[in-house]
Formats: C-alpha cells, structure tokens, sequence
C-alpha cells in the first residue's frame, strides 16, 4: 500500500496554473513545478501523469471553478462593462486561457477542448451582454469577444493594468 498524498491537489493545480500563465507550457519544466507545488516528482507524477496532465487540470479546474462562474453571474443589464469587470476579476484564469489558446491549442486536442469550452462560455456571456436588441452599430459578439481578450492580451503583454 502507497503513502497517503502528502500534498493538497487544488492547492498544486492552482500553483501550477499561476506558474503555466506567468511563463508559458514550454517554459515551464517538470523540475520547476517540483519546486514551486513542493511536492516529490515521482508524486506529481503519479497524481496526474504528467506535465501536460497537471496542464490539463489547471486548465479545467480555472474553467469549470473561476471563469465559467464569473460568466455566467454577469447581469445582462451591465452590459459589456459588467462583463469585462466580471473578467477583470478573474485575470490570472483568464491569462492561462489567452497563453494556452495560443500556445498549444493549435497542437494539442486536450488544451484545445479547455479552449472551446471557455470560448463558448465566454460567447454566451458576451451575447447576453449585448442582448438580443442591441443596437445598431453596435458590435456584434465576435467583435465583443476579440476586443475584450485583445484588450487583456495587450495589458498582458506591456505589463500594464487594464
């Protein structure tokens, strides 16, 4: 009989996402996650299979447990600004999505169904917010969905606050 887990699994999950949207999949090696979760690699291993199977879980677990709740508490009478507040909030989830949708998604059909998920969440939300009498001139949900993750990519990416 093993050892019980000497390690919280959310509690690792939730440090390797931090670690996955600070410096990217690729940038992160199995001995840096050893050292920053504190756990044994032989235990990081045998509770989630590998690198990508702890990527796998951070992605899901920020989904299913921060992003697609923030969505779809979002009142559609605050509009579009209610919808970026809401996502504003949640800002580390978010960033592991728009890193994974454009590192690995395009190679790897698991990250890629994380993806799907929360884009067809993030649609719902951001249609809702619109309403379905939004008016004229106003964006349509493609146009609302790119501008809300392009504005957070780019404060991502010059480090400034959104």
């Amino acid at each position: 009989m093993g050892r019980p887990k000497a390690f919280d699994e959310t509690d690792a999950v939730l440090a390797a996402a931090a670690l996955f949207a600070d410096r990217v999949y690729a940038g992160v090696s199995v001995d840096d996650l050893v050292v920053a979760l504190g756990v044994h690699r032989h235990s990081l291993y045998r509770t989630f299979g590998s690198k990508r199977g702890l990527y796998l879980a951070a992605l899901r677990w920020r989904r299913e447990n921060q992003l697609e709740p923030a969505l779809a508490e979002t009142p559609a009478t605050g509009g579009l600004e209610a919808l970026n507040r809401a996502l504003n909030q949640e800002r580390e989830a978010l960033d592991l999505f728009l890193i994974a949708a454009v590192e690995q998604a395009s190679t790897d059909p698991g990250v890629a169904t994380e993806v799907g998920l929360f884009f067809t969440a993030l649609d719902a939300a951001v249609a809702r917010a619109l309403g379905e009498d939004h008016a004229a001139g106003s964006p349509s949900v493609a146009e609302a969905t790119a501008a809300i993750l392009g504005h957070r990519l780019r404060a991502k990416a010059t480090g400034r606050p959104d």
